[in-house]
């Protein structure tokens, strides 16, 4: 049986964590991490539990006398129900908006993409093309000019590291000025007129009029996360869908014999290897999980990639199954805290997949893939492959 180990920015545990996370959760579900100074939570019944019970649980750390920024509150960390009417606004654009073509055209610019590198004999996956279809494509869903991918990229890595500032405090103050650059550049798109559509364009001018001060930060705040954390999470959900095809040759031919897969792959692809590795919650009083008592205030970190391969929910959890039926993973989450950008990162990577099975060749593997060091968003940062023959 494995050690009873875990150190998410350990080179080995950043390359391959599903080991030692099966072990946590065979052996100890609910456990404490001293380095973290946080319960892990492994099994996906007992994570679907907490995040079900916002009022034990806490998103939003004030409730436990934890002082936040006010960069960072948005929907994603307020809890029920002050997060209601920002979460409707956003939703109620999301729904407004046409999905299907917002696919098509994602569709066409992945094609592309991979026609531009198709007779190299080697190209990063990540830089070009999941990044590149990502930025476009958050962008059309946002209705914004695409800013320049170099420098975007950069200040959106520089957040996604802060995220784990918990583990390595250096990680902070760059995300910080991150935060505060794209804050300038969202509230430049809030202060545009005369955009003929799109998400924020929705969202600007159905803001109730007589929204105060802190609720129209919140609307501006929850943008920029959008923005930001759209990107970041269908970049890395691109890289490891891709990565995970490329190793295996046959999921790729099925993918071209049967079209009718893509939408359940693209779910079980997630699943199998995802984006997000967890999220964090603060217990408002004393309370259990899975049995085991926690105190008030003390935090949870609930371990989405443990629960996404718990035998209990997902039968032969470590096969990837492209036609996996029941597949309510949580690869972006759950209920009122998961991505509200959900619906488009599937469709992006529906749209990567029909470009991938319709190309003229198949996907390989040419070179050692590289993780970046994070806890929190499980991506690559460099992943070479090939199309040639």
């Amino acid at each position: 049986m494995p050690a009873l180990t875990y150190e998410p920015l350990d080179p080995a545990t950043v390359n391959d964590p599903y080991p030692a996370l099966a072990a946590l959760r065979e052996q100890s579900p609910v456990h404490w991490h001293d380095g973290m100074s946080s319960w892990l939570v492994t099994r996906y019944a007992d994570c679907v539990a907490v995040l079900r019970d916002h009022t034990v649980f806490a998103r939003d750390r004030r409730r436990t006398g934890t002082t936040v920024p006010a960069a960072s509150l948005s929907v994603q960390s307020l809890d029920p129900p002050d997060q209601a009417g920002v979460r409707s606004l956003f939703m109620n654009a999301l729904r407004a908006q046409d999905l299907p073509a917002l696919e098509a055209r994602a569709r066409t610019r992945a094609a592309a993409l991979l026609a531009e590198v198709d007779r190299r004999p080697t190209f990063d996956v990540m830089a070009e093309f999941a990044a590149p279809l990502s930025l476009s494509v958050v962008c059309d869903l946002l209705g914004v000019a695409e800013p320049l991918l170099a420098e975007f990229a950069s200040a959106s890595d520089a957040i996604m590291r802060s995220m784990d500032g918990g583990l390595e405090g250096a990680r902070i103050e760059p995300g910080r000025r991150a935060r505060e650059e794209l804050t300038a550049l969202v509230t430049s798109w809030f202060a545009e007129t005369g955009r003929p559509s799109g998400l924020l364009t929705h969202v600007r001018t159905h803001t109730p009029p007589g929204a105060g001060e802190a609720e129209e930060l919140f609307v501006r705040n929850t943008a920029r996360v959008m923005f930001q954390g759209g990107y970041s999470t269908m970049t890395a959900a691109l890289g490891n869908a891709l990565h995970t095809l490329a190793a295996r040759p046959e999921a790729q031919e099925r993918l071209r014999r049967e079209p009718q897969v893509v939408p359940g792959a693209a779910e079980e692809l997630v699943r199998f290897d995802g984006p997000v590795q967890g999220t964090s919650r603060t217990a408002t009083r004393d309370t259990t999980v899975g049995g085991i008592p926690i105190p008030a205030a003390d935090t949870v970190v609930l371990l989405f990639a443990a629960a996404n391969r718990d035998p209990a929910q997902f039968p032969a959890p470590h096969q990837l199954l492209l036609d996996r039926r029941h597949n309510r993973h949580l690869g972006y989450g759950w209920g009122t805290h998961s991505c509200i950008g959900t619906r488009a990162a599937q469709a992006c990577l529906r749209a990567a997949l029909d470009a991938l099975r319709t190309h003229p060749t198949p996907l390989r593997p040419t070179g050692p893939a590289r993780r970046q060091p994070s806890a929190t968003m499980r991506t690559f940062a460099c992943l070479p492959v090939t199309l040639r023959p």
